[in-house]
């Protein structure tokens, strides 16, 4: 027997074993599977009497909270693809992103009224928009509310059957090196399939409690929508990330795990409310969206007291690929084990992965020498939207090729060493940012950094840090070379280091380094052709 693996089996399945268990969290809301269930069985009958077909892109314009995640149910419930929407792009870039995708319905947050009025002149295809936390007043949005049209719709829910596995669940735009983003195509299997692995690895279960740390508009949520739903787990909503608040929501509801990013991990480690809270429930924190030092997971876990290891993925893979737990049968102690746990690990259950050169041959397993990660899964992408010529470029030879550089060790661990457009090249010799700034956050007073090539007419490029200090922490360039040249060969050590109040972010907390390296190659003929000035 085939039953048809798409993610509406995963609250259907928790609804009916797990009724009246709470399994979602949201300010003071608190929903039971049998409600969340309900809810979004009725949003689905409401966006077809709105007129939403199968396989139309139905986008959402919020931040986390439950009526987005409903939505992961809801949408694919009324056999529409969901597109969650970066609240932190500009109107003119959700515009494109809106018109590329043939979006025909809008859902959104109140705060982002004055944003929707601002672009939607632009938008070609879009004929309803919904407020999801008020009713609009607006001529141009449906007069009632999400919570008015959820009441007054009928459940819809789709026959099992009749759904194509291969089919488009969901569509996340991604920004790449081209001009504009690309829609990385999702389907109900790889979504199935990858909360398996990831359940599995993480060892999910209807006792779990875990934060939404993470935006549910960026990588597929990092797959927790769905991994925690399907084994009745409990779902913590958190709209925005506010180091405060989570400690406060990690006391209340006694959380027992949750996502970072290594600026987000930085935020938190950092911040002078921390001991005011209780949280000893914490049983994981995992880290990823960027290399993280050995440095920052020693210090998460000697600040917040719960295990922290790193992991690895693509919003093309669903997203999780790998994880850095530590291995049966290897053997870390002391610094041994931060440095490990801080790597980018080993590929779940179902994932396999390879380093190769420039023609696609593996490279040894000697954890020196570097090549690109390539990868295979179930949790790899359908293509991206409207591009095959970018999707055959990723996809050649049937593995997904990620753009990052790294090295594989003779246990099977990764190591990223940087993407391959932030490699810097001076004098011939490739340098890593990423290990260059792993041995700057080592220093006590560094909070965060960055480190970027710059134009050098000997050396064609060489690296520069720009850094950030601990609020109350003063340290001099000259101190902080010393302190870098004590760990690392010369040649990689930064030329030099600005310091700098903040560094410039995505919404999702990674570091901008196109952005910083805008400020020192605009206009020069050079060998980073995204920053020439165009003739």
């Amino acid at each position: 027997m085939n039953i048809p693996l798409t993610p509406i089996r995963f609250l259907r399945y928790a609804a009916q074993q797990f009724p009246t268990k709470v399994g979602v969290i949201c300010g003071n809301a608190r929903l039971t599977y049998s409600q969340f269930a309900g809810r979004a069985a009725r949003l689905a009958g409401a966006l077809r009497e709105l007129g939403v077909k199968p396989g139309d892109r139905v986008a959402y314009l919020s931040g986390n909270c439950h009526r987005l995640l409903e939505a992961y149910y809801g949408v694919l419930e009324a056999g529409a693809v969901l597109l969650p929407l970066n609240i932190r792009l500009t109107p003119s870039e959700l515009a494109y992103i809106l018109n590329d995708s043939g979006a025909k319905a809008l859902l959104f947050q109140e705060q982002f009224t004055p944003m929707v009025e601002g672009f939607r002149k632009e938008l070609q295809t879009v004929k309803g928009f919904v407020g999801l936390d008020h009713a609009p007043k607006a001529k141009w949005a449906v007069e009632q509310s999400y919570e008015e049209l959820i009441a007054a719709a009928a459940p819809y829910q789709a026959d099992i059957m009749q759904v194509d596995e291969n089919s488009l669940a969901e569509l996340f735009y991604t920004s790449g090196t081209s001009a504009n983003p690309k829609g990385v195509m999702l389907t109900h299997r790889n979504i199935y399939l990858h909360a398996l692995n990831v359940i599995v690895v993480f060892n999910t279960g209807a006792d779990t409690v875990e934060l939404h740390t993470i935006p549910l508009f960026h990588a597929n949520g990092w797959g927790v929508a769905h991994s925690l739903t399907l084994v009745g787990a409990t779902h913590v909503m958190i709209g925005k990330f506010d180091p405060p608040e989570v400690f406060r929501l990690i006391e209340r509801e006694k959380v027992h795990a949750f996502s970072l990013v290594p600026t987000m991990a930085t935020a938190l480690v950092n911040c002078p409310e921390r001991s005011q809270y209780d949280l000893s429930s914490l049983k994981r924190i995992t880290l990823g969206g960027a290399a993280a030092s050995p440095t920052l997971v020693r210090q998460v876990e000697q600040t917040i007291g719960c295990i922290c290891f790193s992991g690895y993925g693509l919003t093309e893979t669903c997203p999780v690929l790998t994880t850095a737990q530590v291995k049966s049968g290897v053997s870390w102690e002391g610094a041994e084990r931060f440095e490990g746990q801080a790597r980018t690990g080993y590929p779940l259950p179902g994932v396999e992965i390879r380093i190769v050169d420039a023609e696609d041959r593996d490279v040894p397993h000697d954890g020196v020498s570097i090549g690109e990660i390539v990868a295979r899964s179930d949790g790899v992408m359908a293509g991206y939207w409207k591009q095959p010529e970018a999707t055959a470029a990723a996809m050649r030879n049937g593995w997904f090729h990620s753009g990052d550089m790294a090295t594989m060790d003779e246990n099977g661990y990764v190591l990223i060493v940087d993407r391959k457009k932030d490699i810097i090249v001076s004098g011939g010799e490739n340098i890593s940012s990423l290990e260059v700034e792993k041995a700057i956050l080592a220093h006590p007073s560094v909070y965060e950094v960055a480190v970027i090539p710059v134009p050098d007419e000997r050396w064609g490029e060489v690296p520069k840090a720009l850094v950030s200090l601990k609020p109350g922490m003063t340290l001099s360039e000259n101190e902080l070379l010393e302190f870098t040249r004590a760990r690392l060969s010369h040649y990689k050590c930064p030329r030099s280091i600005e310091f700098v109040e903040a560094l410039p972010k995505t919404g999702t907390g990674k570091i901008l380094k196109k952005e910083l390296r805008k400020k020192y190659w605009s206009g020069t003929d050079s060998i980073r052709p995204e920053m020439a000035t165009k003739k």
